[in-house]
């Protein structure tokens, strides 16, 4: 029979935390170009249930002085979510992303997404910390044009559960 002591000495160690606060500021290369449309602008508009016409008539977008319809606020994380994997395949990381559930999501813009931008994304990791048993591991992702004009930012942040390893 186990002491109490040993109990709690046991079921610690059976928490393992694979995230490394190291990592902060690690930067993977930048994806891609990524080219956007008028047709996937509309296609995420409508998933949305979004009928704002900035994002479907390129004659109304003009009218308010963007050169081509526009892309609904959240449209970058079909680029982001995608660069983002660079983290989450990173050996080195050890990330379990059956354990993850995404926590936070925030954009930053310097301007809208417009139909014809071709863009990319450089993903860096702002942190990673341990809180209840828990890593946060927090991400940013910025989205740029192949000129280097800064077109948003999108931070993330995920929460990957601790393992509890089997006996």
């Amino acid at each position: 029979m186990s002491s109490p002591g040993g109990l709690a000495q046991q079921s610690a160690s059976l928490l393992t935390m694979a995230l490394d606060p190291a990592f902060a500021g690690r930067v993977y290369p930048p994806t891609e170009p990524y080219e956007v449309s008028r047709e996937k602008i509309r296609e995420f508009a409508a998933a949305l249930g979004d009928d704002n016409p900035l994002y479907r008539d390129p004659e109304a977008a003009r009218e308010l002085g963007y050169p081509d319809v526009i892309a609904p606020p959240t449209f970058p994380i079909v680029m982001t979510l995608r660069a983002a994997e660079a983290v989450v395949a990173d050996p080195e990381l050890g990330l379990d992303y059956t354990k993850v559930v995404h926590g936070e999501q925030s954009f930053s813009y310097s301007r809208p997404i417009q139909a014809g931008d071709l863009l990319q994304v450089v993903v860096s990791i702002d942190s990673v910390r341990s809180i209840g048993g828990s890593d946060m591991l927090v991400t940013r992702g910025d989205v740029t044009t192949l000129d280097g004009e800064h077109v948003v930012t999108a931070s993330s942040m995920l929460v990957a559960r601790a393992s509890e390893q089997v006996r």
